[in-house]
């Protein structure tokens, strides 16, 4: 039977702020630990270090699809500084 109130659990609803509180923190866990991965694990190639970057940023999308612009201003600067100090990167 198709519950037409259901929500995905990738979406909080609208009108539910402890969930998407629950949500953002998850994200910004998902970022951090990337980061963590790219700075600190010499192994990784700068291919999968950008490969790593593309699976989070649609990660994050599926999770906040409305908000691509909030990705491009707060977490690709991040993402982009990283890269350029852990690669060397100009």
């Amino acid at each position: 039977m198709h519950d037409p109130d259901h929500q995905p659990d990738s979406l909080p609803p609208a009108h539910d702020p402890v969930e998407e509180n629950k949500l953002i923190r998850r994200m910004q866990m998902m970022m951090n630990m990337v980061m963590q991965v790219i700075a600190q694990d010499s192994s990784l190639t700068i291919d999968e270090a950008s490969q790593m970057i593309a699976d989070s940023r649609k990660a994050a999308l599926s999770m906040f699809p409305d908000k691509e612009l909030a990705y491009e201003l707060i977490w690709r600067p991040r993402f982009q500084r990283l890269m350029r100090e852990r690669f060397r990167i100009m």
